[in-house]
C-alpha cells in the first residue's frame, strides 16, 4: 500500500524527528522524577521516625498499622505518578507533533517558495526571481545564489537567441543574392557567356562570404568547449609566421607588411589559438588599409605581460564604437563593414581567444589615423 504522499516529504520527517527528540527527552525527565521519588518512598521514613521515639505505653500493633498505612499512601501516590506521567508523556507528544510541523513548515517555507520559483520556470522565460526577504542566513544565501544563476542564465539564453538570430540574418543574406542571381541566369533561355560569368562570380563571392562565416561560427563553438591544450608558444614565431602568411594579400592591395618582434617573450597557451586571434586582426587591417600604406606587427612584454599588436593606417573608429566592435555581428560606419567580406565574428573571436588566455585585447584609434590593436597575455 502506497503511503500518502505527505508522509513522504521532510516536512513529515522533520516533525518526527523535533517529536521524537522532544518526548524521548520528556520521557528521560519523568522517568528520573519517578525513580527518585521511589527510591525516596522506598523506605518508608516516616515510620522509622516514629519507631525511634518513645510511645509510653502505645501498642506496637498500632506502629504496625501506621507502616501499612504509609506503604498503601506510598504505592497509590507513585501509581498516580505513573497515571499522570503516562498521561503527560502522551498529550505531550501529540502537542509535539503538531508544533513540530507548524515549526517544520516555516523553516521550509523559503525552501517551497524556491521550489514554486524553479516549476513556473521554463528555458523561454528566465526572468522570474525568487527575492526572498529576511535575516542573512543560509536560505537567504541559497535563494541570492539561485537568483544570481538564474540572472546568468537569463543572460545567456539572450545572447544566444540573439547570436543565432544574427548568425541567421548574415547566412540569409549571401544566400538571397546566390539564389536571385542563379534565378536570372535560369530564366534567360540563351544567356551569354560574360553574363554567365558575371553571375558565376557573383555566387562564389556570396559563397566565399558564406564559408568565412560558418568558419567563424565553427571557431566560436569551439572557444566555448573548455579545453586544457597548453604549450610554450614563442609570439616572435607567430607574428613572423603571420606577416609571411598574408604578405601576398598585402602586395595584392600594395600595402607593406612590417614585422617586429625582436626580443618577444614564450608564453603557455595554445598556439593554434594564438595565431587564428593574431592573423584575425591582421586579415582586418589589410582589408582596412587603403592602398599605398602600411600594416605594422610587432610582440613584445611591459610590466610581466606579454602582448602582440596589429596597426594600420586605416580610417580608424569613432570612440562612441570602439566600446562594442568586439561583439559578435557589431555593425559600424565607416570603412570597417562587412561590406569588405568580413563575417562580422572576427574580433569577437580575438576577445575570446585572449581571454580563454587570462587577457584581454585593446584598440587605440581615432578617427582618420588608423587603429592599433593589442592582445594582453
Amino acid at each position: 500500500m502506497r503511503r500518502p504522499e505527505w508522509t513522504r516529504s521532510i516536512r513529515f520527517r522533520m516533525t518526527l524527528l523535533y517529536s521524537s527528540v522532544l518526548f524521548a527527552l520528556a520521557a528521560l525527565l519523568v522517568g528520573s522524577l519517578y525513580l527518585g521519588l521511589s527510591l525516596s518512598l522506598r523506605n518508608e521514613p516516616l515510620s522509622r521516625e516514629q519507631a525511634a521515639q518513645v510511645f509510653p505505653g502505645e501498642p506496637l500493633p498500632a506502629l504496625a498499622d501506621r507502616r501499612a498505612f504509609e506503604r498503601t499512601v506510598n504505592e497509590r501516590t507513585l501509581r498516580n505518578l505513573r497515571t499522570f506521567s503516562f498521561g503527560a508523556l502522551g498529550a505531550l507528544f501529540v502537542a509535539s507533533l503538531g508544533v513540530g510541523w507548524v515549526i517544520a513548515g516555516r523553516v521550509l517555507a523559503p525552501i517551497e517558495r524556491i521550489s514554486g520559483v524553479a516549476r513556473q520556470i521554463q528555458a523561454t522565460n528566465l526572468s522570474r526571481r525568487i527575492e526572498l526577504t529576511g535575516p542573512d542566513d543560509e536560505l537567504r544565501r541559497l535563494a541570492d545564489t539561485f537568483d544570481a544563476m538564474l540572472a546568468r542564465l537569463d543572460a545567456a539564453f539572450e545572447a544566444q537567441r540573439r547570436f543565432v538570430a544574427d548568425a541567421s540574418h548574415e547566412l540569409r543574406n549571401p544566400l538571397a543574392t546566390i539564389q536571385a542571381n542563379l534565378d536570372v541566369a535560369l530564366a534567360d533561355p540563351h544567356p551569354s557567356t560574360s553574363g554567365l560569368r558575371e553571375t558565376a562570380v557573383v555566387v562564389r563571392r556570396a559563397s566565399t562570404r558564406m564559408a568565412r562565416l560558418v568558419d567563424d561560427l565553427l571557431a566560436l563553438a569551439r572557444l566555448e568547449a573548455p579545453t586544457t591544450r597548453r604549450e610554450p608558444v614563442e609570439l616572435g614565431e607567430l607574428v613572423r609566421e603571420a606577416a609571411d602568411e598574408f604578405r601576398a594579400a598585402a602586395g595584392r592591395r600594395r600595402l607593406t607588411l612590417e614585422a617586429a618582434a625582436a626580443g618577444a617573450p614564450t608564453v603557455e597557451g595554445d598556439r593554434e589559438g594564438l595565431k587564428r586571434a593574431l592573423a584575425n586582426l591582421v586579415d582586418n587591417a589589410v582589408r582596412a588599409t587603403p592602398s599605398g600604406s602600411t600594416v605594422r606587427l610587432a610582440a613584445g612584454s611591459d610590466d610581466g605581460r606579454a602582448w602582440m599588436a596589429v596597426a594600420d593606417e586605416g580610417p580608424g573608429i569613432a570612440p562612441d564604437q570602439q566600446g562594442r566592435i568586439f561583439d559578435r555581428f557589431a555593425r559600424l560606419d565607416g570603412g570597417r563593414s562587412r561590406a569588405e567580406g568580413g563575417s562580422g565574428l572576427g574580433l569577437a573571436i580575438v576577445r575570446e581567444l585572449a581571454e580563454a588566455h587570462g587577457g584581454s585585447v585593446e584598440v587605440s584609434s581615432r578617427p582618420g589615423h588608423g587603429a592599433t590593436f593589442t592582445i594582453w597575455l
